[in-house]
């Protein structure tokens, strides 16, 4: 069997502009824009993303093995909090999400060559 083809770029930042348009439509019934600066933003999001490392917090190493079902559930709506913040944040701030993570992939692929790095775990200043 054969793994699934990854998204296309079209796809992909189509998912990220209707989640963007969704969070747009969710604050704004509730008039939240005026909250969602983006320090708050900002701050916020990194206050979910404890809440989703608290849930490995102790573990070994995260395995599923390790987790049941309720962790799963938690750490599956953590991930879904990350996500909103960092589109609300990005789409205060003018990023397209998409755009910029496939940059930032590409300036990766300069720091860490995979023929130089391969099972090396060290930062790229410490080659």
């Amino acid at each position: 069997m054969t793994a699934p083809a990854a998204p296309s770029a079209h796809t992909a930042n189509d998912s990220l502009t209707a989640l963007r348009d969704l969070t747009r439509q969710f604050a704004g019934e509730r008039d939240w824009q005026q909250f969602h600066t983006p320090k708050n933003l900002a701050m916020a999001l990194s206050v979910e993303v404890a809440e989703l490392a608290e849930h490995f917090q102790w573990l070994k190493t995260g395995a599923d093995d390790e987790l049941d079902d309720a962790r799963r559930t938690a750490i599956r709506h953590e991930l879904a909090d990350v996500l909103l913040y960092l589109v609300q944040l990005a789409d205060k701030r003018g990023v397209d999400l998409y755009a910029a993570a496939v940059e930032k992939m590409a300036l990766n692929a300069v720091k860490y060559p995979a023929a130089q790095v391969r099972g090396d775990a060290r930062k790229y200043n410490e080659y």
